[in-house]
């Protein structure tokens, strides 16, 4: 009886317990279905949310712009490859959606992306044996040209569909590459590393867009599909002071001084000294942003490596003297040793200490003598008012060049040794953007002038600048009167029997400049050996009035016994400045050059094409006619310009063909890109190998253009006469 009574009580507890239970369930669904809602959720607003797609609209990044407007960086359109497996998305059995050939898809395929066709058909059945509802062929499937896709779209394989993905693109490979510097996709941005990509990065990336639909389990949109869409808005275009064709030059004559001399470092500026725009600027090693995988040297030296200058920061030592009205050209001193006490060791001359005897302190400048910078700081400006000047002219702090990853100088200037030895260019260090902005003040009557590289920046909507840079006057540390004394002093370097810089003198333009050979510091001790120096020159033109400056440097070249420092830079800077001062139409200011036989050019613009070509014939220029119309519409130069015999003018007329331009220089390729409108992309370096546009081929606005280059037989100039070259050496 005992135990069918706890049986009965057990019973009724378990009644209890389920009725509770069952009452406890109904009550919620009842809760659900009056209210729509579970904890506070909304069932209505959650399923809207499950089937609704959301995607960003991703800005398209600003472009990149040279001075003059050539595209120097922009979004290229690339696509990847998706092939969808799952059967369950094919919808019309008529025209399937799905690869129902997993073999002829990867056969067809494989040559298109360059890929293995077993590895495309091992992922196609991994995606059909999984039922994936899509793979992907990894690298293979990435990056695809638009040539590429429609190649692909023409086979009409189903289940093959395209994903645009942008990629940053630098259409002149390595040209000024460490100033554009480049952006990386990161997810689902692309942002920019290093460069201008880096430093105006926020301006270029604008800001993303969203689109947000609701949508079915096959992701199509719903007949009434509540569709939001905010548009992105793209980012801005920078212009910078680049100067397309000064810059070209310069990294041909750079790329052909690597090749025959194979420098550790070279770096180059361009710079104008009256506004502080750098109109060129490239170092080697340098890199192409569009292949990375191989990169020596992500540093850009000119502004990032600072370095013993040697002698070209005598040019301001000599100014602090005359400014502190100390400088007595014509006084004579003892060259060779100086010794400031017995207990530092002598400086000495760059000619092993040997020196010229007595000589005055002008010719010293022109013979670059350590002893006459040396006695002018300790024994008539003083150490703690040169110290003023160093400040004066800002190498204790960034210059501010709007690039990033400046670095400073380092003052080294503890002892009197390290305060005699920073006067001619030792212990102290530099960067080379450092010390033309301090020649600006010697280059421009005594008015030290802010470097930058950046013009303008711009909306891509409406083309309206936001924001024009202007010419900014930093400081004057000295006076015009004593930047005139120091440029006649920069003059006589070139044009002085004792100059050390004779091999950097023009036929057409008077030169003023420095020549420097630092000693190079490892592991505490300095190298020796003939060409274990960083060899540099620091020059302007024309020297009455100064309309470009530039400096040159390079570290260990591999010269021969009987050549001297001065070889590849002399090459560079010649080739160069010549150049460029030719291409701005900078008058000649010495009499030679009324000897050269220059092309004053006609009237062009409209004229008849025949005419046009016979006026040339005899000319000596190299006349490249773009096309078989009867009528000149465009040239590369005006009329009135003047051309040297051998210079190259493209005529555009008004039926443009392809010629053939193997042979032609980049510089070329690009001055007939701008006159055209083609799209170049440049690979490899120095003169056209390969082009991809047959000759004879109409062209068009928007035409791309590739082109492979290989780098010239180098040939250097060669000269009887040594230049005198300077050690720095000041041991004993």
């Amino acid at each position: 009886m005992k135990k069918n009574r706890n049986t009965n009580i057990m019973t009724g507890i378990l009644i209890v317990l389920f009725v509770g239970i069952f009452l406890l369930i109904s009550g919620r669904f009842l809760y659900i279905q009056a209210t729509g809602e579970i904890d506070g959720v909304s069932l209505e607003q959650l399923a809207e949310e499950k089937r609704t797609a959301s995607y960003t609209l991703d800005a398209e990044r600003g472009e990149i712009y040279d001075r003059n407007g050539m595209t120097l960086a922009y979004d290229r359109p690339t696509y990847r490859i998706q092939a969808i497996t799952s059967e369950s998305y094919t919808q019309d059995e008529e025209e399937p959606l799905h690869v129902v050939d997993p073999e002829k898809t990867a056969e067809k395929l494989a040559p298109l992306l360059n890929a293995d066709k077993q590895y495309l058909l091992e992922q196609l059945n991994e995606g059909i044996n999984n039922d994936q509802f899509q793979v992907e062929f990894g690298n293979a499937g990435k990056e695809i040209s638009q040539d590429t896709k429609e190649e692909i779209e023409a086979l009409d394989l189903p289940g093959i569909e395209f994903t645009e993905e942008p990629i940053r693109y630098y259409p002149n490979g390595m040209f000024a590459s460490q100033i554009i510097g480049f952006a990386q996709k990161n997810e689902n941005t692309i942002s920019g590393v290093t460069g201008i990509e880096n430093e105006m990065n926020e301006l270029l990336s604008g800001e993303n867009g969203s689109i947000s639909y609701e949508r079915d389990q096959y992701n199509t949109k719903l007949l009434n599909p509540n569709e939001v869409v905010k548009q992105p808005e793209n980012g801005g275009n920078v212009y910078l002071t680049i100067d397309q064709k000064v810059q070209t030059l310069l990294e041909d004559v750079m790329t052909q001084m690597d090749k025959e001399y194979s420098p550790e470092r070279m770096t180059a500026i361009v710079m104008d000294p009256k506004t502080g725009e750098v109109l060129a600027m490239s170092n080697r090693p340098s890199y192409n942003p569009n292949e990375l995988e191989s990169v020596e040297n992500w540093y850009n030296d000119a502004i990032s490596t600072p370095v013993e200058p040697g002698s070209t920061v005598k040019m301001f030592t000599w100014a602090a003297a005359i400014e502190e009205g100390v400088y007595k050209g014509d006084e004579w001193f003892e060259s060779g040793k100086y010794k400031i006490s017995d207990r530092v060791s002598a400086v000495r001359d760059h000619n092993g200490g040997e020196g010229w005897g007595s000589i005055t302190y002008d010719e010293g400048f022109a013979r670059s003598s350590n002893v006459a910078a040396s006695k002018l700081v300790w024994e008539k400006i003083g150490t703690e008012t040169y110290l003023d000047y160093w400040n004066a002219f800002d190498f204790d702090e960034k210059t501010g060049i709007d690039l990033p990853g400046e670095e400073a100088g380092q003052l080294v200037y503890n002892y009197p040794r390290d305060k005699i030895t920073t006067s001619f260019g030792q212990a102290s260090t530099v960067t080379p953007i450092q010390q033309m902005k301090a020649a600006t003040a010697i280059a421009n009557d005594g008015k030290m002038v802010k470097p930058y590289v950046i013009s303008k920046t711009e909306n891509p909507n409406s083309g309206k600048p936001i924001q024009e840079k202007s010419p900014e006057v930093i400081s004057e540390p000295i006076s015009e009167e004593t930047s005139d004394q120091v440029m006649d002093l920069l003059g006589s370097v070139i044009t002085s029997e004792h100059g050390t810089g004779k091999e950097y003198n023009l036929e057409d333009y008077s030169v003023a400049g420095k020549t420097g050979t630092a000693q190079i510091s490892e592991n505490g001790s300095y190298l020796s050996g003939h060409g274990n120096h960083m060899y540099s020159f620091l020059g302007m033109a024309p020297k009455e009035d100064p309309q470009l400056m530039m400096y040159v440097s390079v570290k260990k070249p591999d010269i021969e016994a009987t050549e001297t420092g001065s070889a590849p830079l002399s090459f560079i800077f010649k080739n160069v400045m010549k150049n460029s001062l030719q291409y701005l139409n900078i008058e000649p200011d010495k009499e030679a050059s009324e000897q050269v036989d220059y092309v004053e050019l006609p009237q062009i613009i409209d004229q008849k094409t025949a005419e046009v070509k016979k006026k040339l014939a005899d000319s000596g220029i190299k006349v490249s006619v773009i096309g078989s119309g009867n009528t000149i519409k465009k040239a590369s130069a005006a009329k009135g310009e003047k051309l040297l015999p051998g210079d190259r003018l493209i005529l555009v007329t008004d039926a443009p063909e392809m010629v053939n331009i193997i042979g032609w220089s980049l510089r070329d390729v690009l001055e007939l890109s701008d006159l055209v409108g083609l799209k170049v992309e440049p690979m490899g370096y120095g003169y056209v190998k390969t082009q991809s546009i047959e000759e004879g081929t109409p062209l068009k606005q928007g035409d791309y253009l590739g082109v492979e280059l290989e780098p010239p037989n180098a040939e250097t100039e060669t000269t009887d006469e040594e230049t005198e070259e300077e050690s720095n050496d000041s041991t004993d």
